[in-house]
């Protein structure tokens, strides 16, 4: 069974929650401060958690840079901030996802379904667990990165990314197809974060980033990884 860990102060929608997911097969926790959400990841290792970023007790950015100290848990943020920097803010922290409120709780559902399906998918052992380039490795099993001997730190975003890209070598992923599967379908649109992350990851691997060997844009269609 999937474990959720819904992490909202509104009793009304967390009964709401609650009752959805457990209609189609979720077993689901629920906390309504920060601290107890963090008690709750550490005792019964949800799959996926949903949160609230207004919390009474703390900000949820904090909870998600908390639960990023030791868990690349899905984590799907449901919040009813919809400023650019808030959200930003957020998915740099380590969310994987940002629904704003009032939602579809279709959406949320299927929002939940995706996170679930990318970590089964990553679970399973790739046939080439390790890449290698000139330049750089990634351990897909082991989910790190080294260049010149040195582990290179990235966020959970940009591993995502790369890691979509590494084990597509060769081909070409579409702008909308990388921010889909990486921000969800409501970012379809939003390029901008694409570039930003393109050359945040073209900094810590590339030799020379303002002209990529590996990393390669496909001007107006999308992104590609050549080893």
């Amino acid at each position: 069974m999937t474990r959720v860990l819904v992490v909202e102060d509104d009793p009304q929608l967390v009964r709401a929650l609650v009752i959805n997911m457990q209609a189609r097969g979720y077993g689901v926790d629920a906390a309504p401060d920060g601290a107890t959400a963090l008690r709750l990841a550490a005792a019964r290792r949800p799959d996926v958690v949903v949160l609230d970023l207004g919390l009474p007790d703390m900000d949820g950015t904090d909870v998600i840079k908390a639960l990023r100290g030791w868990t690349r848990v899905p984590i799907l943020v449901l919040s009813a901030r919809r400023a650019s920097d808030e959200k930003v803010a957020a998915l740099d922290a380590g969310a994987d996802d940002y629904i704003t409120k009032p939602f579809s709780m279709d959406e949320l559902l299927a929002r939940l379904r995706a996170s679930v399906r990318r970590t089964e998918a990553v679970a399973l052992a790739p046939e080439t667990v390790v890449v290698t380039t000139d330049g750089f490795s990634v351990d897909l099993a082991a989910k790190k990165a080294t260049r010149g001997g040195h582990d290179i730190r990235l966020t959970p975003t940009e591993w995502h990314l790369l890691e979509i890209l590494v084990c597509n070598p060769g081909r070409l992923i579409t702008q909308r197809q990388l921010l889909q599967e990486v921000w969800g379908v409501s970012y379809s649109n939003k390029t901008n974060y694409l570039r930003v992350y393109m050359a945040q990851l073209r900094r810590k691997l590339e030799a020379d980033p303002s002209h990529p060997r590996y990393l390669i844009t496909e001007p107006g269609m999308g992104y590609r990884f050549e080893a």
